[in-house]
């Protein structure tokens, strides 16, 4: 990880429980495994940081769960002849937030957001992979967190996000300085506020990208738009 964090992250570490502790240490039963959950901390320097994106938990596959909010490693290109390529089609939540980005930058419009109409788009400038988008994210500051950094099955997902907050709060305080907004993405997320004290934080609500409504979510488009997460 970047050298930045490292003192930080033994602090974060060492507040989890000692059985939590001792369960990721064994480094078996959960995705990503021990060389990957903490993967948003190698990528962007602590002093780069502006953004918090907090998802709610890994993906439930071991092909897709990267260590970053959101990057499904099992997708390879964005986009195909058809328009969005089959992986991220079956990436609900990804598809929705790449049309999004479409929306903001002006290549699609609310009326339709059909594949024929995302083949249509002259993607000359636009990015192509997976790896691509996640840079872009970090170079406006993004650090892609999820509440629960790891995953073993649907009905623990829970009890991972609970056992993960005494790491979330640490990491926050040590960041109280550089005042980085807090995006908030599902209930999960959403739910940061009631457990942890995020007075210090400005905070970006949004329902995940997993509805629907993401898509056309103008808080989203204001929020992202300016990013321009799909440029290369």
């Amino acid at each position: 990880m970047s050298s930045s964090w490292e003192d930080i992250l033994r602090d974060a570490t060492m507040q989890l429980e000692e059985s939590y502790r001792l369960f990721l240490e064994k480094d078996s039963g959960y995705i990503p495994d021990k060389k990957n959950y903490l993967n948003a901390f190698k990528t962007l320097p602590r002093d780069k940081v502006k953004y918090i994106l907090f998802g709610q938990d890994p993906y439930p596959r071991a092909e897709s769960a990267s260590g970053y909010a959101f990057i499904d490693a099992n997708v390879q290109n964005i986009f195909s002849d058809t328009g969005l390529s089959k992986e991220v089609n079956r990436a609900t939540s990804l598809r929705n937030f790449v049309k999004m980005a479409l929306v903001a930058r002006g290549d699609l419009s609310l009326d339709d957001l059909s594949q024929s109409a995302i083949a249509a788009i002259d993607k000359t400038k636009l990015i192509s992979s997976i790896d691509a988008l996640r840079e872009n994210f970090e170079k406006n500051g993004v650090l892609l967190l999820n509440t629960a950094l790891i995953f073993t099955d649907k009905k623990s997902s829970s009890r991972h996000v609970k056992a993960w907050r005494p790491f979330v709060k640490t990491l926050l305080a040590s960041l109280e300085r550089q005042h980085p907004k807090l995006i908030l993405f599902g209930t999960h997320a959403k739910a940061l506020k009631k457990n942890l004290p995020l007075d210090f934080f400005e905070t970006i609500e949004l329902e995940h990208p997993y509805n629907h409504t993401f898509t056309g979510n103008q808080n989203a488009l204001d929020l992202f738009g300016p990013m321009q997460l799909l440029d290369k």
